[in-house]
């Protein structure tokens, strides 16, 4: 089959839909309809007064106060006092056992590695927990789009209401801004090549791991994994004990390195959308230096002293003969549409007025951009460099079906998180980053991130600066999100398409299990001596 045809028919397919979707969007908004979603949006922070509004009037004492009143009526007072049973987290953990076990059977192994069959699993287990919502829930709940308000149940009949606002929520409030942008990153990612056959020695390795975690915070965790994982990927092709080096890459690139900006991962974006000032993390500069230092000085010390020991004499002389300097191409366009994405995420945010103005942006605007910069890419780029690179949609695709389940089975989930969240009798820093972390490894981290933020704000004791949350908490709820996102293939976007590149690669990566094996025997230690001295 021609690689280069295929991928150049599925560009044409997906051109296509980006310029089908964007007539589709130019006529809402000359209905008015992204207009009113602003409208809305702008009405109900003018309503509650954002943190920034209120401190210029009141003082941070009063914003703590209207915030908790705020938080109330969505976590558990007067408007929702219950939750969803408990054993409805039961397709959610199906969801995960299938992702576990699935590839590990072998009467299942070749039928699961079809994103279709993948998408009908995620989807099916979807499909119960809406039915849940549907016909047998009986308590008001949340919805949080266009904006945050309450569903009371049916009186009579189904729920279809609270069924809609289910699938909302996961849908069109999570899951859509969440797989456009690791979409646009990873596609425009996918027209720069970073081309090069070093010595794959371990110190080259750990230089190259390293790169990444300094980048992963300024381009995203997204970007700089699809950046540098092939070149890795290719440095490292003589050898054979690669999949360390793979896990490695996951733990730093694809988490602990992306702390530092609000744009580096998921979690502390939506931090920074609720109040959180951008250049707030950057106070999590010591414990980012402190983790990747110790990730990168294990990762050389094994490298260096048993993997490379242990590769065969031949392939050590392939790797040290078969060498090519290092060479960047297709920076144009690409470089400049990634910083576009990063604009675009940056301002275009539909709860906050443009900087400097009183225009709102609107609903969704921040996504059609987005697509607009993924169709330059693939218009303005070179067709061969993508070629060059075996560009494929396969390992987003990956993530996109899975992540559609998740986010919709894991929704009984954060609602019983988000009513129990204050009674679980979390005060100190060391329990937030804990439960944030241990629920990131199995929840998406930036959800779970948001759950405990506001379990956090119902404490007091912060500022505008931290978004009303009591700085040493917000610290550790940002660390545990960001640090233990890297526990499971399922913590974080990207740890799924590095393994799907890999294993495309020839790299036989661990099954679900195997990679907490590592997680559990490289990582956990490191987080545990990270809470022993700064979360005490």
């Amino acid at each position: 089959m021609d690689t280069s045809s295929s991928a150049h028919g599925s560009d044409k397919t997906l051109l296509g839909a980006i310029a089908v979707v964007l007539v589709v969007y130019a006529i809402t908004a000359v209905l008015g309809w992204p207009q009113e979603g602003a409208r809305l949006v702008g009405e109900a922070e003018r309503g509650g007064e954002t943190a920034a509004e209120q401190t210029l009037d009141h003082g941070p004492a009063d914003v703590e106060a209207k915030r908790f009143e705020r938080a109330s009526e969505d976590h558990g007072g007067h408007a929702i006092t219950e939750h969803p049973p408990y054993w409805m987290v039961a397709p959610f953990a199906l969801l995960l056992g299938a992702i576990a076990v699935l590839p590990l059977v072998p009467w299942t192994e070749h039928w699961w590695e079809s994103n279709k069959n993948r998408f009908l699993v995620a989807a099916g287990l979807g499909a119960l927990t809406v039915a849940y919502y549907l016909f047998l829930h009986g308590a008001p709940i949340a919805g949080h789009w266009p904006v945050h308000h309450v569903v009371e149940p049916s009186a009579s009949g189904p729920n279809w209401a609270q069924a809609m606002a289910v699938l909302a929520n996961a849908i069109l409030y999570e899951y859509i801004p969440f797989i456009m942008l690791l979409f646009a990153l990873y596609t425009i990612s996918g027209g720069i090549r970073i081309t090069g056959d070093l010595r794959a020695h371990p110190l080259t390795n750990t230089t190259f791991i390293a790169i990444g975690a300094v980048l992963a915070s300024f381009v995203g965790t997204t970007g700089a994994a699809m950046l540098l994982i092939r070149p890795l990927l290719e440095t490292n092709r003589e050898r054979k004990y690669v999949v360390h080096t793979v896990i490695f890459f996951i733990f730093v690139v694809c988490n602990c390195g992306g702390c530092l900006l609000p744009i580096g991962d998921p979690p502390l974006f939506l931090g920074y959308l609720r109040g959180v000032s951008f250049l707030w993390t950057f106070k999590l500069w010591v414990e980012w230096a402190f983790v990747n230092a110790l990730l990168l000085l294990i990762y050389y010390a094994y490298d260096r002293f048993w993997c490379h020991p242990h590769e065969k004499p031949l392939d050590v002389a392939l790797d040290e003969t078969r060498t090519t300097r290092l060479r960047i191409a297709g920076l144009w366009p690409n470089a400049v549409l990634l910083a576009g994405v990063i604009f675009s995420v940056a301002l275009l945010d539909p709860n906050k007025p443009l900087p400097g103005t009183d225009w709102r942006p609107w609903m969704y605007l921040r996504e059609i951009v987005q697509l607009g910069l993924i169709g330059a890419s693939l218009v303005l780029g070179s067709r061969e460099i993508r070629r060059e690179n075996n560009f494929n949609y396969h390992a987003i695709i990956e993530v996109a079906a899975l992540f559609s389940g998740i986010f919709v089975c894991m929704q009984p989930a954060l609602q019983i998180l988000a009513i129990e969240g204050p009674a679980l009798g979390l005060t100190k820093p060391m329990q937030f980053f804990w439960a944030t972390g241990s629920l990131s490894s199995v929840l998406d981290n930036a959800p779970t991130y948001v759950v405990f933020f506001e379990t956090a704000l119902t404490l007091g004791g912060g500022t505008a600066a931290t978004g009303g949350v009591a700085e040493p908490l917000l610290i550790a709820i940002s660390l545990g999100a960001v640090f233990m996102g890297a526990m499971t293939y399922i913590g974080n976007g990207p740890n799924f398409m590095v393994k799907a590149i890999a294993e495309k690669s020839g790299v036989k990566m661990p099954s679900f299990f195997g990679y907490m094996a590592y997680s559990c025997g490289i990582l956990l230690p490191i987080l545990i001596l990270t809470t022993w001295i700064f979360l005490r």
